[in-house]
């Protein structure tokens, strides 16, 4: 019983630590989420074009972490790659065939210029075209 009585009282000694502790870590949390603002450097546009204000609530997830932007957009590595020349009039694109390939579609080269696969970005071009 005396053991009892004791822990009572140690544990009562505690309350206000721990009433204390609690308010603190929600002051915290709260003032985390509130104030919540990018660095400059932190701006960078996404693929998406997706660009964030600085006192958007959704930046909170940067907080404790960099943005990692990717610089090598698939659209900028396909403008990489130059475009086929073609004899025939209708040329087949699978994508490269495989299973990492797409649905085969067929592309009219009939007009002058460059034209790209819808699933792929691929280009492709009539040699000799009047």
């Amino acid at each position: 019983e005396t053991s009892n009585m004791a822990t009572k009282k140690i544990n009562g000694l505690y309350a206000p630590f721990n009433k204390m502790y609690k308010n603190i870590f929600m002051k915290d949390a709260m003032m985390q989420r509130t104030y919540a603002t990018i660095n400059e450097g932190d701006t960078e546009v996404i693929h998406t074009g997706q660009v964030f204000e600085k006192d958007d609530y959704r930046l909170v997830r940067f907080l404790n972490r960099p943005k990692e932007v990717n610089k090598n957009w698939a659209i900028k590595l396909i403008d990489e790659i130059p475009p086929s020349p073609k004899k025939d009039r209708i040329v087949a694109c699978d994508g490269g065939g495989g299973p990492l390939g797409h649905p085969k579609v067929y592309i009219n080269l009939d007009k002058p210029g460059n034209h790209i696969c819808g699933y792929c970005g691929l280009r492709f071009y009539k040699e000799n075209h009047h």
